[in-house]
């Protein structure tokens, strides 16, 4: 079972820098290339040095290994170095993992990486089409017989029943993806700048597997993405205002499978961000009242509605209606996705969500929401996930 109780992490660390590269669909450049520009911008970002580095976290699917990054980015003796499993479920745990570290002082300044050319060389959306036997795959061995060999098709599946139970159209998912491609058009950063869409837009796209159309789909981008961690103390000393890590937690559910968990009792929301949802509002003290905005993992637009509803947003089958509302826009109920999210700015696996959370708390965003404080952020859905609220420090 998942914790009953609060943790004790929160704000024993904080974020001090935040890096990136382009983002693009042909970097033209190794995948060890784009982690150490990310990486360097991000101690840039924080006035440090790469010799002040003593920790690396990256995700298991990350192709440049930890000690090829400090070696090649100038970083010396590493006392701390771990990766985390499960795709862009990893993304908000890479932070959790550098803030444990530096919270029982294993390590003093922890870079949390993550590059791909997830566009120009594999592709995700391209599917499988062999597994090697193992535990792991095994799951894979009851779905792809039957075609269902990509992201976009085992998340169909959800989607559909979704849909179904609680009466709604395909039309129900075009307020997430016009919402995160209206604030990317506004951000320089992102892909889709100055490219907004509308709602008949999203409904004229082509299909890509029913429910889920072409605009439902996240972007394939080239990129890298870098976060710095470190104590609250030294994080006050350096360039950048200090962002607080004011909670973090893993979860994964109930007969808990890596994007086909076909077989639980109800297929209309995400357990695992449940779990990830309790642990958050138990540990940081706030509830869904207390968050100023929100990045939500969208690499499909039907998981951003049901993430809403696992975190109390609103009620289950009610997020359709609150999209619809305008309740994800700036100025809405609760803006989601200010930088455009994975449909808009850019797929790096929710790193690049990290980094918005950081300019929000910051006041430095483009889309900046208002006094923003506790901005809560979400990894990636229908795998074994993680979250974080962060604040001010």
């Amino acid at each position: 079972m998942s914790l009953t109780r609060a943790d004790t992490l929160g704000g024993r660390a904080a974020i001090a820098g935040i890096g990136a590269t382009e983002f693009s669909k042909d970097s033209g450049r190794s995948e060890l290339k784009l982690a150490v520009e990310a990486v360097q911008a991000a101690l840039d970002d924080a006035g440090l040095r790469p010799q002040d580095v003593d920790g690396l976290v990256t995700f298991t699917m990350d192709t440049s290994p930890e000690i090829t990054v400090a070696q090649a980015a100038g970083i010396g003796e590493l006392s701390f170095f771990s990766r985390v499993h499960y795709g862009g479920g990893a993304a908000c745990a890479t932070v959790q993992q550098a803030a444990l570290a530096v919270a029982t002082g294993v390590a003093e300044v922890v870079v949390c990486y993550r590059a791909f050319n997830e566009r120009s060389q594999h592709r995700f959306g391209s599917g499988l089409t062999s597994r090697q036997p193992s535990a792991e795959g095994a799951a894979m061995g009851w779905t792809m017989p039957y075609g269902l060999v990509t992201p976009a098709s085992w998340v169909a599946l959800h989607a559909q029943r979704y849909l179904h139970h609680y009466g709604l159209t395909p039309d129900a998912f075009g307020p997430v993806a016009v919402a995160d491609r209206r604030h990317a058009a506004t951000n320089p950063a992102a892909y889709f700048y100055q490219r907004p869409i509308t709602l008949a837009e999203h409904a004229a796209s082509r299909w890509i597997v029913e429910p889920l159309r072409l605009l439902d789909c996240c972007q394939e981008t080239d990129g890298g993405q870098a976060v710095v961690v470190t104590t609250p103390e030294r994080a006050r000393d350096l360039r950048c205002p200090a962002v607080a890590i004011t909670a973090a937690a893993q979860g994964a559910g109930r007969n808990q499978e890596a994007m086909t968990s076909f077989y639980r009792d109800d297929l209309t929301g995400l357990p695992e961000m449940g779990v990830v949802a309790r642990q958050l509002w138990r540990s940081s003290g706030l509830g869904p009242a207390d968050i100023d905005t929100a990045v939500l993992y969208d690499h499909f637009t039907p998981f951003v509605l049901m993430q809403l509803e696992e975190f109390g947003f609103c009620g289950p089958g009610e997020a359709a209606g609150f999209a619809a509302d305008g309740g994800l826009e700036l100025g809405g109920r609760l803006p989601v996705n200010t930088h455009g999210g994975q449909l808009g700015e850019a797929y790096l696996h929710g790193m690049n969500g990290i980094a918005e959370a950081v300019r929000q708390v910051r006041g430095s965003a483009v889309n900046q929401v208002p006094g923003a404080r506790h901005v809560l952020v979400t990894a990636g859905t229908g795998v074994p996930t993680s979250g974080l609220v962060l604040g001010p420090a």
